[in-house]
């Protein structure tokens, strides 16, 4: 089987191609500047604002699968509409399509969110995100669009990162305890992804820990676990700050869970685990 991943190159990407390879598929990935140097897969350059592009990159790879992890931020150009591009390619090449959005679709208001819930956005990135939703349910109903929250994983996730400089003193700043998230681990996600992508699931999907931390509490985490000195975590409100954007966004993921064989662990859980360790891909990976 030929599977194509967009953004392949970025922090979840690396581990949906590291499975994708690990389970013997055909693999291509796209990159946005530097093609990585990871063995058993065809890298193709990508700018999805280029729609001629998006399509000749998907007519050329033949994919029976894609999986869409691009991120744009809050380039509407790319998370928007390049997102509408890739689903017209992939719906016109008669490619199965999984999209991988975000809870920040969702306003906090209401806390708890399942996967019936509309988005209600408050950040332009939360725009795009929901926005991307609405056209691929529309034009692909087949497709699957994944909700996802924090993704945490082996000590390289941008949380991570931000962790060890805060504590070291290279960064200002500090860690709401009030921004409430539910992280989810790189692998566990990976796999709950391509276990979805290569099912015949349709429609919308929670894929997020079962632990709602803030973003201090799941600082203290990492610290603890990567032997720093968690006093020197630093600590603040958002609610004290201009920042836009949802406070307390907790994903239910329970419908979702209970159609996986993949486990998606708490971050108390996987926290516990050697940043450095590799350990196997989860077992609903295939």
């Amino acid at each position: 089987m030929t599977v194509l991943i967009l953004g392949g190159s970025g922090f979840l990407g690396t581990e949906l191609v590291r499975q994708a390879v690990a389970a013997g598929h055909e693999t291509a990935a796209t990159f946005a500047s530097r093609p990585p140097t990871a063995a058993g897969v065809a890298w193709h350059p990508l700018d999805v604002r280029d729609p001629s592009r998006v399509a000749s990159v998907i007519a050329d790879v033949a994919p029976s699968v894609v999986i869409n992890a691009s991120s744009g931020q809050a380039d509407w150009a790319v998370t928007a509409d390049g997102a509408v591009r890739v689903a017209l390619a992939a719906a016109g090449a008669g490619c199965r399509l999984l999209h991988v959005s975000s809870d920040a679709v969702f306003s906090g208001a209401r806390v708890h969110y399942d996967e019936t819930c509309r988005p209600s956005p408050l950040t332009p990135y939360g725009a795009a995100k929901a926005a991307a939703e609405t056209a691929i349910r529309v034009l692909s109903p087949e497709a699957a669009v994944v909700r996802t929250s924090l993704i945490i994983g082996h000590g390289r996730s941008e949380h991570e990162r931000t962790v060890h400089a805060l504590v070291a003193g290279a960064r200002d700043g500090v860690l709401f305890t009030d921004d409430v998230r539910c992280p989810v681990h790189v692998e566990d996600l990976a796999g709950a992804l391509w276990e979805i992508a290569l099912s015949d699931l349709s429609g919308t999907f929670h894929v997020a820990g079962p632990d709602a931390l803030s973003r201090h509490d799941l600082g203290v985490l990492v610290a603890r676990r990567d032997g720093l000195d968690v006093a020197r975590v630093p600590a603040g409100r958002r609610a004290d700050t201009s920042l836009p954007g949802a406070l307390d966004v907790r994903l239910d993921s329970r419908a979702t869970q209970a159609l996986l064989r993949t486990r998606i662990r708490g971050a108390r859980d996987f926290l516990h685990a050697d940043p450095g360790d590799r350990s196997p891909a989860p077992s609903g990976t295939t």
